[in-house]
C-alpha cells in the first residue's frame, strides 16, 4: 500500500470542534448533493423508457423528454462531481507524482487545489450572468404550446455545484497543506 494525499486526509473528529463541523457539514451537503444527482439519474432514466414505450407501444411520444434529459446531464454532472472529488474520484495522471516523497506531493496537491479553487471563481463569476439571465427573462428550452421547461434551476444547480466544488478543493487543500508542514496526517491508500 502506497501513502497519498489524495482522498480523505485524517477524519474530522482530529479537527477542532469548529473546523469538524464545518467539515461534516460540508460532507453532508456534498452527500446531499449526489443523492440528488443520483435520484435524478433514476428518473431520466424512468423518463426515456417511458418515451421509448409510449412511441413503441402507443406511436405517441412524451413531449418535452430530450429536452429534459439533456438538461438533466449538465445537473447530475455539477451535482455530483464535488462527491467524486471528497471520494478522490477525479480522474488525474499520478505516475511522477507517484515517485515523490510524500511531503512534497502533499505540497503540489495544495497548488493543484488552489489553481482548482481559482477556476472555480471564475467558473463561477462565469455561470452568475447566465443565471440572472435565465432567471430574470424566464428563458426556456422547448417548443410554445407543445413542451417548455425553464432552465434557470439547471443554471442555479451549476452555481451550487461549483460552490461546493471549490469548497471540496479548499479542505483538501488544507489537509495537503497541513501534511506538507508535518502538522497533519495522512491515510493509506486502499488498493
Amino acid at each position: 500500500m502506497a501513502e497519498t494525499v489524495e482522498g480523505a486526509e485524517g477524519k474530522a473528529e482530529d479537527l477542532p470542534f469548529g473546523e469538524a463541523f464545518l467539515v461534516r457539514m460540508l460532507d453532508a451537503g456534498t452527500a446531499v448533493l449526489n443523492a440528488a444527482g443520483t435520484l435524478l439519474i433514476v428518473a431520466v432514466m424512468l423518463a426515456i423508457n417511458a418515451d421509448v414505450l409510449s412511441r413503441a407501444l402507443f406511436n405517441a411520444p412524451i413531449s418535452g423528454v430530450p429536452e429534459l434529459v439533456a438538461m438533466s446531464i449538465v445537473a447530475i454532472v455539477f451535482l455530483q462531481v464535488p462527491h467524486a472529488l471528497r471520494l478522490g474520484g477525479l480522474t488525474r495522471a499520478g505516475i511522477f507524482i507517484e515517485s515523490l516523497p510524500p511531503r512534497l506531493r502533499a505540497g503540489l496537491e495544495v497548488v493543484y487545489c488552489l489553481l482548482a479553487v481559482g477556476l472555480c471563481v471564475v467558473l463561477f463569476n462565469g455561470l452568475m450572468p447566465l443565471f440572472e439571465r435565465a432567471y430574470t427573462r424566464n428563458t426556456f428550452v422547448g417548443a410554445i404550446g407543445d413542451f417548455t421547461a425553464p432552465i434557470w434551476p439547471v443554471r442555479l444547480i451549476m452555481l451550487v455545484g461549483t460552490v461546493a466544488l471549490g469548497l471540496q478543493f479548499l479542505m483538501r487543500a488544507g489537509r495537503a497543506a497541513l501534511f506538507a508542514a508535518g502538522l497533519g496526517r495522512i491515510e493509506e491508500a486502499r488498493p
